[in-house]
């Protein structure tokens, strides 16, 4: 089995930055992909980023919204099996509950929610004005 654990969450201001950390355990060898969903309060869970080990190659994937890109940064430890989400220029929107997730299939593109094999148990990010 696999557990996920983030850290890293937390109270910031606009325009601020966070770096969010998802440590891997178990059988944490077996997973080439892993990436980050977050959910906002009455909202679906959104897919924003993952990060693909291949043949060697590292893969990162951010989602087509306009919403993260240039401002969230995903990366990986493979040494230490810790994988990153450098977030920064925090605005009230990006307030959500993030969540570290991880895949047995090494895909790296836009990942649906049920493409998920693993879930960690979520940090809060909150943005204030």
């Amino acid at each position: 089995q696999v557990q996920l654990v983030e850290t890293g969450g937390g109270l910031v201001q606009a325009g601020g930055s966070l770096r969010l950390s998802c440590a891997a355990s178990g059988r944490s060898d077996s997973l080439p992909a892993m990436g980050w969903f977050r959910q906002a309060p009455g909202k679906e869970r959104e897919f924003i980023s993952s990060i693909v080990k291949s043949g060697g190659v590292t893969y990162t994937y951010y989602t087509d919204s306009d919403s993260v890109r240039g401002r969230f940064t995903i990366s990986r430890d493979n040494a230490k099996n810790t994988m990153f989400l450098q977030m920064n220029g925090l605005r009230p929107a990006d307030t959500a509950a993030y969540y570290c997730v991880a895949r047995r299939i090494p895909f790296s593109g836009r990942w649906s929610e049920y493409d998920v094999d693993y879930w960690g148990q979520g940090t809060q990010v909150t943005v204030s004005t």
